[in-house]
């Protein structure tokens, strides 16, 4: 009876992690394909990202509750219990990376063409965010605490490219009044994908105290003097 509780108690745990795995597999298809759809100005491309939003959801909300029954069924200890409150604290984080390509998609639905500098600076931004949670999310599949510090440590850059494309994106707006729409826009979108970066190395902090069993004190390092904005 003993062997049969345990077993269950390990299908379970492993169970929440394929289905956090599953999410994090989403959720990059989701920031990627919103990323390319910005690029191409694909209107339809970003239609089915706005479309897949609601699988995000229903993910989370899955995965919230087999950790709940967790918690409270099996009362786990140890790296047990750091399994299930880690498994929904990524799914928070995904959930949110998945609303940011929602708001980065239906921007681009109403964006007009534009090209150079500021679009080059914006997907290459996109481009660094969906690298971040990629492997994020790899370090949560392989429990690689040096592959989660890397992501961490990679939040420095992250600022560095925000900076610099929130700087071509008001320059883009000021040399023309007439741009100041479309600029406002590309801001949010560049707010978002550095958002979604963030959350990326919020997960690698997870990861961290998941393998290692203590939360990340350290604190991070930055950049980016207009994070606040």
């Amino acid at each position: 009876m003993a062997d049969h509780i345990v077993k269950s108690f390990d299908q379970e745990l492993n169970r929440l992690k394929e289905m956090v795995e599953t999410m994090g597999r989403l959720t990059c298809e989701q920031l990627k394909t919103a990323v390319d759809a910005v690029e191409a100005l694909d209107r339809d491309m970003a239609k089915r990202v706005i479309e897949r939003e609601p699988q995000a959801d229903r993910m989370e909300h899955e995965i919230d509750r087999l950790a709940i029954r967790v918690l409270t069924l099996r009362q786990p200890v140890a790296i047990d219990l750091r399994q299930a409150l880690s498994a929904q604290r990524i799914a928070n984080e995904l959930e949110r990376i998945c609303d940011y390509a929602e708001d980065l998609a239906e921007r681009c639905i109403g964006l007009r063409l534009i090209g150079g500098e500021p679009m080059a600076a914006l997907t290459g931004l996109g481009r660094f965010a969906v690298a971040l949670v990629e492997d994020a999310m790899a370090a949560y599949a392989k429990g690689d605490t040096r592959k989660a510090q890397e992501v961490w440590t990679r939040d420095k850059e992250l600022d560095e490219m925000y900076s610099s494309c929130f700087g071509k994106l008001i320059a883009f707006m000021t040399g023309d009044s007439q741009r100041t729409t479309t600029a406002t826009h590309m801001l949010m979108m560049a707010r978002a994908l550095e958002r979604a970066g963030d959350r990326a190395t919020n997960i690698a902090e997870d990861v961290r105290y998941l393998v290692e069993g203590t939360l990340v004190e350290e604190e991070r390092p930055k950049a980016n003097a207009t994070k606040g904005l």
